[in-house]
């Protein structure tokens, strides 16, 4: 069980809350989020890692939600950000968050994009040397690297972000190089970075990459001569979207990176640097539901169609990588035991897809559930948290839905509803 939020009484509840009378009140579609579940994830792993090695610094991946509020949880839990543009620095700077904290990691970076975030003040993690040489011509600022490791893991092709097709990083063998560059042109090279990939559940699919990054960074103390702040290697924390998939174990995650990162600091002679990671997803995924109506159902001799109001407009995610995600009838949840715990399950005559209503034949945001459903019922669509709202769009000229917070038992509003007015914004005419 790892939906410890959810409950089902006659209807789906979220931190106690009743998703209908939310569906009600705020109408759909609708994002649904636990605070309390951010704040248990983030603690979670903060304290695995911190039985290990106490210098650790989580950097919270912001791509995967960059809500306002769900920056202010974590920043007030000691979170630090791993921001890849600047409009997410922009955002968690709005959030609280000092510029100390935030870690500036693009790609395929502008020059106008490194003025802004060294005129903000933020740590900027270098992507390639090109990137290098131009800053330098902009400041002689501290700075670390993205290596790539040669090493990737992902849920995903389109999610591996390390290995020999992957477009991030400098190339392992070229990174030595890289650092004495970058001291020659007046920068100030204090820490190292990597990203393997995302959406990973198995322990030892990190092993390869931590031990690899460490033989790289004891190669680069030897050469260059520098002691390095910080040691960062990045996210890739999955969690479970299938009812079958076991959760990742952070508690021998957490034991099994650290003891190669030690063991790595020992053999190179190296310091005590910090620790850091980067995780997005594993903080955020399954904190969200999007809430959904039930508009029509029709029946084929091949399919049987639940049609919803949410489509791949309000998540992206099963028509772009062929995700799943746990489809829960909110107002009768008979079949809800596949993904919650102690919710009852019961079979169905014939399996459904569940349909948006954008004019797309892509527009599956489930396949093959066993779940049933009435005209006006309310469906929660699980795990929304990560790349949910941060990956929408107004296809199909829909506008953006609204999304709660439930703190301390009570729902909150962090994200007004659009309307068809704003679909037009910043547009223009004779």
């Amino acid at each position: 069980m790892t939906r410890p939020h959810l409950k089902t009484k006659q209807h789906l509840e979220i931190d106690g809350v009743d998703t209908t009378q939310l569906a009600d009140k705020y109408d759909t579609p609708l994002y649904v989020t636990s605070s309390d579940r951010i704040k248990q994830k983030y603690n979670q792993l903060k304290q695995a890692l911190k039985k290990h090695y106490p210098n650790i610094r989580l950097h919270y991946a912001c791509k995967a939600n960059t809500n306002l509020n769900i920056l202010q949880i974590l920043e007030k839990e000691g979170c630090h950000i791993d921001a890849v543009s600047t409009g997410e620095i922009y955002s968690a700077i709005k959030a609280g968050y000092s510029p100390e904290k935030i870690l500036y990691t693009g790609t395929s970076v502008s020059n106008e994009e490194l003025k802004y975030a060294v005129d903000k003040g933020v740590m900027i993690n270098l992507d390639s040397l090109h990137e290098m040489r131009r800053l330098s011509k902009i400041t002689s600022t501290e700075v670390s690297f993205r290596v790539n490791p040669g090493v990737g893991a992902g849920h995903h092709d389109h999610c591996i972000t390390g290995g020999s097709e992957s477009k991030f990083g400098i190339w392992e063998e070229d990174i030595v190089e890289a650092y004495k560059e970058a001291i020659k042109l007046g920068l100030k090279p204090i820490g190292i970075h990597m990203h393997i990939g995302s959406g990973i559940l198995e322990v030892e699919k990190f092993r390869p990459a931590i031990e690899k990054m460490m033989d790289i960074v004891g190669e680069i103390t030897q050469q260059v001569d520098i002691n390095l702040k910080f040691i960062d290697i990045g996210g890739g924390l999955g969690i479970p979207y299938k009812p079958e998939e076991k959760p990742l174990d952070i508690e021998k995650f957490a034991k099994m990176i650290t003891t190669e990162f030690k063991k790595g600091l020992k053999k190179h002679g190296l310091e005590q640097p910090t620790l850091a990671l980067e995780p997005g997803r594993y903080l955020v995924g399954d904190s969200s539901i999007i809430l959904t109506k039930v508009n029509d159902i029709k029946e084929n001799p091949f399919h049987k169609y639940i049609g919803v109001d949410a489509g791949f407009n309000i998540l992206q995610r099963p028509a772009m990588y062929g995700s799943h995600h746990g489809v829960v009838n909110a107002t009768n949840p008979q079949n809800a035991g596949n993904y919650i715990e102690n919710a009852p399950k019961k079979g169905v005559n014939r399996k459904a897809e569940i349909a948006g209503p954008l004019c797309e034949s892509g527009d599956i945001l489930a396949e093959n559930r066993e779940i049933t459903a009435q005209e006006g019922d309310i469906l929660a669509i699980l795990d929304a948290g990560a790349y949910g709202y941060s990956m929408a769009s107004r296809y199909n000229s829909r506008p953006l839905p609204a999304e709660i917070l439930i703190e301390n038992g009570e729902p909150r509003v962090i994200r007004e509803r659009e309307t068809l007015k704003d679909l037009l914004t910043k547009q223009k005419t004779k």
